[in-house]
């Protein structure tokens, strides 16, 4: 009892790392994740972004204090299990750190779905996939999506090679990753949280995002 009490007490005190409770008081990021990411198509449409986020080894090493219940060295997927659930409960709070948009509007998810915490090679990857509530003809000019932490208490990073790549995308789609735009209201509200955090316009005005593009059928 005591062992398991010990357990939930320190998944909630991850929750706040991850989630970046601390952000308002910091300049400068105290979690990094590499990120990668599929746009994953269903029925001929885009349906939802899987992402697939890699903490670093300071973070990891936090986390998985107390988990390995039985103690036989491996973390299994049973024994992340309740922190990949409160990691994800926290982290609707914050749009998951995923904003999309189309042709300049936003766009909304809904909850995440087939979520889990893999330890490998000594570090911890969180696993999740994030419907659009919509789903978006895959002609819909003017997709985009980045991954980011406006406070910038969290870096995210995106992996080296095929960092965003599309799944059961038709013929003829591509993603590219550049620079996302920022409508004058997110200018705004960026150069604002800047000057109150500290953060010289880190945040969406620096992050890269994914662009996908499919001919018309």
């Amino acid at each position: 009892m005591q062992q398991t009490s010990r357990i939930k007490a320190l998944v909630a005190a991850l929750a706040l790392v991850i989630t970046g409770a601390a952000a308002p008081a910091l300049a400068h990021p105290h979690v990094w994740v590499t990120s990668k990411a599929e746009v994953v198509y269903e029925a001929g449409k885009i349906a939802a972004v899987q992402h697939h986020w890699t903490f670093d080894e300071f973070y990891t090493a936090m986390a998985i204090q107390g988990l390995d219940t039985n103690n036989d060295g491996v973390y299994s997927r049973e024994e992340l299990a309740e922190l990949a659930k409160v990691n994800m409960d926290g982290l609707k709070e914050f749009d998951f750190f995923t904003y999309a948009k189309l042709a300049g509007n936003k766009l909304v998810f809904g909850p995440p779905q087939d979520y889990w915490l893999e330890h490998k090679d000594g570090i911890l990857t969180l696993h999740f996939k994030l419907p659009l509530k919509e789903p978006l003809a895959a002609d819909a000019a003017g997709f985009q999506f980045a991954v980011y932490d406006p406070s910038f208490f969290i870096a995210f990073e995106l992996a080296k090679g095929d960092a965003v790549t599309l799944a059961g995308a038709p013929a003829g789609c591509k993603v590219t990753v550049g620079q996302m735009e920022e409508t004058p209201d997110e200018k705004t509200l960026t150069g604002a949280m800047s000057q109150q955090l500290g953060t010289m316009g880190m945040g969406s005005g620096t992050t890269k995002s994914a662009v996908v593009t499919c001919a018309k059928s």
